[in-house]
């Protein structure tokens, strides 16, 4: 008979972090909140001199309610609603057209393109887009739609030129989205007999839906800012126009060129205050993102 014997388990001894470790920990962490300190500093500057000298003109009563025409360079009062709805009307447009275009694409380079040489193609050309400059994307606008087609100047083609800007934005953050939704879904789904379409719009799609709402609201805030395509397809208009397809049309960042020419202090004035008014606006846009993202998170579960 054989007797065997437990030997008994030898317990592993823990050894405390050396002193060198605890220093780099240590430089690792006050580099870091340094480096974030030192980023902060002139962002904070900035939103306290625009809130500072932007409030004035932004309290008024009229600010919300008036438009600008009829006034004088040096004039008191008026206010911002023309080039309010103006720059939500162009924003509309811009994220109607760029929101299913980016959806769709972005879709197709992680469910369906694999290592197609379409599926290359796609994602060189959105990598090429994401890095155009504003002004090449209405110089590119008005050379088609304005210099080939003869369309007039107008707000719509603003909106075209805004749709090259935020469509690479929504291809690329909704991408990152969908290849973080576990692949044991899409498995789980295709073993049940659930068509890849019907999966994808079911269960890929509803699971990122709270990061797309987000990348999608962070493009359109990028793109309500910028002022080459103002510029360049349509002029500034100092009352309210409704009509995209012709006519000047109001919009905050033109108030802020326009008034650049006014050396009194009104159009200081009302440059701090479009300036404030455009902060707020892409501020509320992005809360409204995580707050419609946070609720999509919680009906999903």
């Amino acid at each position: 008979m054989t007797v065997t014997l437990d030997r008994p388990v030898k317990k592993p001894t823990f050894q405390g972090v050396s002193g060198r470790r605890r220093f780099a920990d240590l430089t690792a962490a006050v580099l870091v909140t340094l480096s974030v300190l030192v980023a902060l500093v002139p962002l904070v500057w900035v939103l306290y001199t625009v809130i500072v000298r932007g409030f004035p003109a932004m309290a008024s009563a009229t600010w919300f309610t008036n438009s600008f025409s009829g006034l004088s360079a040096s004039a008191t009062g008026g206010g911002i609603y023309h080039a309010l709805i103006g720059t939500l009307i162009q924003g509309l447009v811009c994220a109607a057209l760029s929101i299913p275009l980016g959806l769709f694409v972005a879709i197709y380079l992680v469910e369906y393109a694999g290592p197609s040489k379409l599926g290359r193609l796609t994602t060189f050309m959105v990598d090429i887009l994401s890095g155009v400059p504003s002004i090449v994307a209405a110089l590119f606008i008005y050379a088609l739609w304005i210099a080939t087609f003869g369309f007039p100047k107008s707000a719509f083609a603003v909106s075209l030129a805004l749709v090259l800007l935020m469509v690479p934005v929504v291809v690329r953050s909704t991408e990152e989205m969908l290849r973080i939704v576990p692949q044991d879904l899409r498995e789980a789904s295709y073993a049940l007999g659930v068509p890849k379409w019907k999966t994808i719009m079911r269960i890929v799609v509803p699971t990122a839906l709270p990061g797309i709402i987000t990348g999608v609201m962070l493009a359109l805030a990028r793109v309500l800012g910028e002022t080459a395509p103002l510029l360049i397809l349509v002029g500034y208009a100092p009352f309210i126009n409704f009509d995209m397809f012709n006519g000047e049309m109001g919009s905050l960042p033109g108030v802020m060129v326009a008034e650049m020419n006014n050396p009194t202090d009104a159009g200081a004035s009302r440059i701090w205050g479009a300036a404030l008014t455009l902060i707020m606006l892409i501020a509320v846009l992005n809360i409204a993102a995580k707050a419609i993202g946070h609720l999509s998170r919680v009906r999903s579960k």
